[in-house]
């Protein structure tokens, strides 16, 4: 930091030719950057008549792109610089630009606006783009070829979906789901056949629609505690399949284990699963016999 009985000399050659005469206000304006007053002077130093941009005139000034807006902005709230866009012969628009070296109100810069013969501005049409690589003649060798053997698409063949068949032993199994907890009473109808997709896949493998139920049941929160998704909570317990040689796990002391020992299934007509308590050897309930 400079001290204070720094003493500074300054020499200053007036030039003969090439300069321009700024107030020093302009120069010392308290609310313009450096870039700001650096592009206004570049801009009034230019001869009469020239057309170069304020963009222009930053990017040969090399003033970046975040500090060109940030001048630019400067400028106009001081009143420096305005802009209008007007329409020309042709329908095409233009940005006219007014910088001054005096602040200028904005009905001031309208009325010099104003007076600016629009038709003498010249738009020159942007040059074409060439296109990328060199120019390729297209083919002309007749019809795409086909295959000689098969008069077909060449779309990939569609993989044929192989259901199971054991596809109406799950719908029943999971249709019996609402019966044996009230947890599962509200499973959404349009995920039964998702859910018994996944639950054929258990009887593939050998299980019992009894080995299911018991899974799930096993699986459940306890008494009182709610379940806000059931169907979403089925499809998380069948996503994976056990194998059959590894029978589910049972305790002694498990309720749901002492719910349905004892129970068969009834071999008579029912469109959903029906579980029953036989007194002897009878194979159906209370409701066929």
């Amino acid at each position: 930091m400079e001290s204070d009985s720094t003493v500074i000399y300054r020499h200053f050659n007036a030039p003969a030719r090439a300069f321009s005469q700024f107030s020093h206000e302009l120069i010392r304006h308290p609310r313009l950057s450096s870039d700001a007053v650096r592009l206004l002077t570049w801009q009034l130093s230019l001869p009469q008549g020239a057309r170069e941009s304020l963009s222009r005139t930053a990017e040969r000034a090399r003033i970046g792109a975040c500090a060109f807006t940030r001048a630019k902005r400067q400028l106009k709230e001081e009143g420096f610089v305005h802009e209008r866009r007007v329409q020309i012969a042709g329908g095409r628009w233009v940005t006219q630009q007014l910088v001054s070296s005096s602040p200028l109100s904005a009905e001031q810069a309208a009325k010099l606006l104003a007076g600016t013969p629009v038709a003498s501005v010249q738009v020159a049409p942007s040059p074409p783009k060439p296109a990328v690589g060199q120019p390729v003649t297209p083919p002309t060798d007749g019809h795409p070829k086909k295959d000689p053997e098969e008069d077909t698409s060449n779309l990939p063949p569609e993989k044929a979906v192989v259901e199971s068949p054991r596809l109406e032993d799950a719908r029943a199994l999971i249709g019996a789901l609402p019966i044996l907890s009230p947890a599962l009473r509200h499973i959404p109808p349009g995920m039964r056949d998702e859910l018994a997709r996944l639950a054929a896949r258990w009887l593939d493998a050998g299980h019992t629609s009894t080995d299911v139920h018991e899974h799930i049941l096993r699986s459940l929160p306890g008494t009182g505690t709610s379940v806000h998704r059931p169907g979403g909570l089925v499809r998380y317990l069948l996503r994976e399949v056990p194998p059959r040689t590894l029978p589910p796990q049972r305790t002694s002391g498990e309720s749901v284990s002492a719910r349905l020992r004892g129970t068969r299934e009834c071999a008579g007509d029912h469109t959903q699963v029906m579980l029953f308590r036989p007194v002897g050897d009878e194979t159906r309930c209370a409701q066929c016999t």
